[in-house]
Order: structure tokens, then C-alpha cells, then sequence
């Protein structure tokens, strides 16, 4: 019902099925979201036993039914580690097609660059993010640059101050997820969403001169 009100101008039909071949028969793009949800107290390593047992079923299906050439996004956490056992499953598809969301800490990144700038998140480009999607992530802003007054900065020439760097933009990043659970004792639902629609729309069209992070498998 929440996805027929979104009003998708591209759909065409929707099926809910529990059938793996119907599920993921000849399919372009598969976006994994089903997981064992993260619990208060909960790292994001407590949920990888019950999720790989989850992620294993879905895969060997990838491998039967689904095109050689399908983009794999997923999403149930940890990301990162989801995504290796996905690629290792489905040896027939190639490495490369298998990513992680990175883009949900992209996107905080990108936020907290352009509210410490005084601009719109759309003057904000190639920050990049670095490991895993855990507290141990590193958001890297090296590259990074900001438009203001009709002019294009360096990100961290722009903001000089590299104590915020460490002491809030850093931690904040990876420690943005646990932040929100705390706030709503529930994971980022609506962030997490436009994550996804803007990792596969980066994936699928490009990035022209953005850069962007795409944690995945190396073929």
C-alpha cells in the first residue's frame, strides 16, 4: 500500500511473492533491505550470524534465476560483510555488481559539511567515505569541495578548522546510526530510503564530475 501511494511514474506492476524464482527471475537490480532489524545496545556485528543465514538463501535464488549482469544492492546490516557472502554465493555473477549502501554516510557527510559552510547540500561534492558502514567508517573530505559565493573552495580550506574535523564531523558520521536509534529506538527509515534511490540512480546513470563512495567487491 506505501509503495502504490508513492506514485512511481516508471512502474509498471508490482508482485509481493515469498517465491524465490518469482522473486528473482530475470531481474536487473536486486536492493537486499530484508534483515533481523538492529536492537537497542546492539553493534551492528550482533545482527551477522542471523542476516548471513538470511542473505545465503537469497543469493543461492540470485544465482539460479537472476541475470548475470544484475546490480546487487544491500542494505541489511553489516552492510559490508553482507556483501562479501553475497558476492561469494553467486560465483556466476561478477564481483563488481555487488555493492553495499555507502551512500547513507555519504549523505550525512554531506549535510554536516554544508550546514558548517553556510550553504545548500548541493553545493557540496566528492566527499568520500572510507571502510565500513560502523563506527569505524572514516569520511574523508580531502577532495571535497563547497560553492559559495559563486566560487568553488576547498571543503577543508573553507571550513579551517580542523578540531571540528575531529571532534564532531568525524565521530558524528560514525556515529550517526547508533545516534538515531537512541533518538527513535528504531533505525534511519526515510535517510535510509533516499540512500538507496541515490546510490542506484548514481550507479545507473553515473556521477558526471561528483565523486562518490560505492563500497563493494573486488573482481
Amino acid at each position: 500500500m506505501v509503495v502504490c501511494g508513492n506514485l512511481f511514474g516508471m512502474e509498471q506492476k508490482i508482485v509481493a511473492t515469498c517465491d524465490l524464482k518469482e522473486a528473482f527471475d530475470d531481474i536487473d537490480v536486486a536492493i537486499m533491505a530484508g534483515s533481523s532489524p538492529r536492537k537497542h545496545g546492539m553493534v551492528l556485528s550482533d545482527l551477522l550470524a542471523t542476516n548471513a543465514l538470511i542473505y545465503k538463501e537469497h543469493d543461492e535464488a540470485l544465482e539460479k534465476y537472476a541475470k548475470k549482469s544484475v546490480k546487487f544492492l544491500v542494505v541489511g546490516n553489516p552492510v559490508n560483510t553482507n556483501c562479501l557472502i553475497m558476492s561469494k554465493y553467486a560465483p556466476s555473477i561478477p564481483k563488481v555488481n555487488f555493492t553495499a549502501l555507502t551512500h547513507l554516510d555519504h549523505n550525512r557527510a554531506l549535510y554536516q559539511v554544508a550546514a558548517k559552510s553556510g550553504v545548500n547540500v548541493a553545493h557540496v561534492k566528492n566527499v568520500i567515505i572510507w571502510g565500513n558502514h560502523s563506527n569505524t567508517q572514516f569520511p574523508d573530505l580531502s577532495h571535497a569541495t563547497v560553492c559559495k559565493d559563486g566560487k568553488q573552495h576547498s571543503a577543508k580550506d573553507l571550513i579551517n578548522d580542523e578540531e571540528w574535523v575531529k571532534t564532531h564531523f568525524t565521530p558524528c558520521i560514525q556515529k550517526r546510526g547508533a545516534a538515531i536509534f537512541d533518538a527513535r529506538m528504531l533505525s534511519s527509515a526515510a535517510s535510509a530510503a533516499k540512500a538507496i534511490v541515490d546510490q542506484m540512480h548514481d550507479w545507473w546513470f553515473g556521477t558526471k564530475e561528483r565523486r562518490v563512495g560505492l563500497n563493494g567487491c573486488k573482481q
